[in-house]
């Protein structure tokens, strides 16, 4: 039996304040299904969801998102603006470079460029 990606869901404080973070991000538009679930479908993408939780997050992620970008620095800006933190300095070594944000509840994800 095989089984298939329905969603990838985030635990979070403002589920459709961070969908619209990630929809000014990815592409999609922010649907509130209640308040403590809302969801994006991005283009290409399987839906992504976000769940209120009870609790702040407290560590690292365990399982963070690698988003393509043609020009980091550029998407960096972007992701600065719309309320993401720049975490550190772009990281290149050989199979390309990388660059650590956290959005606006903490979470991290990267823009990867490949070498």
């Amino acid at each position: 039996m095989r089984v298939r990606i329905d969603e990838i869901v985030f635990d979070c404080e403002k589920p459709l304040e961070l969908a619209r973070f990630w929809a000014a991000l990815l592409g999609g538009e922010p649907t509130g299904r209640s308040a403590d679930w809302a969801y994006i479908d991005p283009p290409e993408f399987t839906r992504i969801a976000f769940q209120r939780v009870p609790e702040g997050k407290a560590v690292k992620n365990r399982l963070h998102l690698d988003l393509l970008a043609d020009d980091i620095p550029a998407a960096t800006a972007e992701a600065v603006r719309l309320g993401a933190e720049q975490v550190g300095g772009i990281v290149s070594d050989t199979p390309g470079s990388f660059q650590v944000l956290r959005d606006p509840e903490g979470n991290e994800f990267c823009f990867v460029t490949p070498a």
